[in-house]
């Protein structure tokens, strides 16, 4: 049987390009890249995965929500509780999808594929070694103030690493650690509030953070400093 007839839908080559979807992964959004396209980042994976950020509380508690929004567990183990609950108590329209534990008291969360969890240590500049660690479908986001003594360490196990403003002896020395291009480490002592350099081993991107309404009015405006 013939079906119903139709004009065929063809373009030219030359703008072929135009039907690119802007998707790099599935995860959460991070941001924006310098062409405008989302930054996504597969935090959910089946494998352990360890991201460490040297940046502000704000840019680790954008992420923490976007990461419940996938459908993660998120356990943030803080010894600064008060700026966390607000946070807590807002997320999971009161499903309990954001907990808050004592520095060294992160019980563990048995994580699944079905029930993914992201482990948010702020724990300060010398965060002790975890009882929880990354494992399947358990990753664990270190947050830095600054670059301390632990963070060479931090930042060659981890396999992503985010870096916000630092001072430009920091950013020379996160450059010689991460292997950076000289124009690259020179920048981020020139990032703005909210724009993060996100490397692993084969890949640099700079991301600007665009807070939601939502996240804006929960979290206020991007900031480097807290």
């Amino acid at each position: 049987m013939i079906g119903p007839r139709r004009d065929r839908h063809s373009v030219p080559l030359d703008q072929l390009g135009a039907l690119a979807l802007p998707v790099g992964d599935d995860g959460l959004v991070v941001g924006v890249d310098a062409e405008g396209r989302p930054a996504v980042l597969g935090i959910n994976r089946p494998s352990p995965y360890d991201v460490t950020l040297i940046g502000g509380l704000w840019t680790a508690q954008v992420l923490a929500l976007r990461a419940a929004a996938t459908g993660a567990r998120i356990a943030v183990e803080t010894g600064r509780a008060q700026a966390w609950t607000t946070l807590a108590q807002a997320a999971g329209g009161g499903q309990p999808c954001i907990t808050l534990h004592d520095v060294g008291r992160v019980p563990p969360q048995g994580a699944s594929a079905g029930s993914p969890v992201v482990v948010v240590r702020d724990c300060g500049m010398r965060p002790p070694r975890g009882r929880v660690v990354s494992a399947p479908w358990q990753s664990v986001v270190t947050l830095l103030p600054y670059l301390s003594p632990v963070a060479p360490r931090l930042l060659e196990k981890s396999s992503l690493v985010g870096v916000q403003r630092v001072s430009p002896d920091e950013a020379a020395r996160i450059g010689r650690i991460m292997g950076l291009r000289r124009s690259e480490s020179e920048a981020l002592s020139t990032l703005a509030d909210g724009v993060t350099l996100w490397c692993t081993p084969n890949d640099r991107q700079f991301v600007m953070t665009q807070a939601t309404d939502a996240e804006t009015g929960l979290l206020g405006g991007a900031r480097r400093m807290d």
